[in-house]
């Protein structure tokens, strides 16, 4: 990790060739690209998708973007390959947020404007649990067989029936190197005197506690309510001393760019991404402690149609292909779950394919902890506090 290996220049270099997506969303006066292609232009398709359309809510810089022709790459061949109109939404800025905004739709059985949506782990399980998502048909998913061994089996969703990993996402330590030279390895570092008032964590409250409670020599996959209420303590107290300025979602990389953060509790994708665009301004690090590793997951609603959730499967499918989750990795950086993508990336990016933010190594896997599943009575009194914590 970046803790011993400082990103590349040569992978700075293949990914400031390629995009400079920020920019892109700056010029359009932040319409986004999700505007720019699809002519809904706002959030998820207006209607019931057509027999011929896909309509697919993600999560922002989270697929292959040619800033120059403003298109994503592999969803335009998906098109051209399939005939059907890929419409794509960066919709995502935190799980709890999209979940509000669709779920009384959910609820009533009526169209919430996407026939495939990408929820982190917990949250896919608790539209599995409410019943708002639709098993596959995995026989118009022949790449499943592709996941990754250690993601086959979720608690959640155990055969892989009604999910599969979009994107893996480990959670640390970034900061500004300008102003944190030495870097940011422990939670006392973090909490340095040059970035009080400049500190911004996670709205995901496992990644957010979970590099808190880790800190504090907890085993986050047996986490009791008292070590996280202690942690949510912890939080609440920087928030209230004025180390803390914001917890927030995606939006976070913004306060980075614009100068108003100097270190965050963040995302290794984004990071990466932020450095390479900015000359390595920015550097990224799993905590000495351990960090945090989930997943996003490809899913289908619902209240998608027959139609919709045929094209949908045919979607996934696409991005299971080795080949095609290579290229979607050299852009995103996140962990890929994909069998095959490395040597694949070996023939795009060499550099990119000893990555430890895509593709980790035993040793840096062996530092990550994935928060432990939480009782629905658990998960209403845990998120209450967080929130009460952020003066919500």
């Amino acid at each position: 990790m970046a803790t011993e290996n400082p990103l590349s220049p040569e992978a700075r270099s293949i990914l400031g060739a390629r995009i400079s997506r920020r920019g892109v969303l700056a010029g359009a006066g932040g319409l986004g690209a999700a505007g720019l292609l699809a002519a809904c232009g706002g959030s998820g398709g207006d209607s019931a998708s057509s027999d011929n359309t896909v309509r697919w809510g993600n999560w922002p810089l989270y697929l292959d973007f040619d800033a120059k022709t403003k298109t994503y790459p592999t969803l335009e061949k998906f098109s051209k390959e399939t005939g059907i109109d890929a419409q794509y939404f960066e919709d995502y800025n935190d799980n709890d947020e999209f979940f509000g905004k669709v779920q009384a739709q959910l609820k009533l059985g009526e169209d919430i404007g996407y026939d495939v949506v990408t929820p982190t782990d917990w949250m896919a399980a608790r539209w599995i649990r409410l019943g708002y998502s639709q098993k596959f048909d995995l026989a118009n998913i022949p790449n499943a067989g592709n996941i990754l061994d250690s993601l086959k089996s979720p608690s959640y969703d155990p055969n892989r029936e009604s999910t599969l990993t979009w994107q893996g996402i480990m959670s640390g330590f970034g900061w500004n190197v300008e102003k944190n030279p030495k870097g940011i390895h422990t939670l006392d570092q973090l909490f340095a005197p040059q970035n009080k008032g400049k500190i911004v964590v996670l709205t995901e409250m496992r990644d957010t506690i979970g590099v808190i409670l880790m800190a504090q020599g907890v085993d986050i996959t047996k986490v009791t309510e008292d070590q996280f209420m202690n942690a949510v303590d912890f939080m609440a107290g920087k928030i209230s001393d004025g180390w803390i300025r914001g917890v927030k979602g995606n939006e976070y990389a913004e306060d980075l760019t614009s100068g108003d953060a100097t270190a965050v509790i963040g995302w290794s994708g984004d990071m990466f991404i932020l450095s390479s665009e900015n000359e390595g301004k920015f550097d990224f690090a799993i905590p000495d402690s351990g960090g945090t590793i989930s997943g996003d997951n490809l899913m289908i609603p619902s209240t998608a149609s027959a139609s919709g959730k045929a094209n949908g499967e045919k979607l996934i499918n696409y991005y299971y292909d080795p080949a095609v989750a290579a290229e979607v990795a050299a852009y995103v950086n996140y962990v890929c779950p994909v069998k095959g993508a490395q040597a694949e990336m070996e023939k795009i990016a060499p550099e990119l394919a000893t990555s430890e933010y895509i593709f980790p190594s035993d040793k840096t896997a062996s530092r990550l902890q994935v928060f432990r599943s939480l009782t629905p009575d658990e998960e209403t009194k845990w998120a209450e506090a967080f929130q009460k914590a952020q003066g919500n």
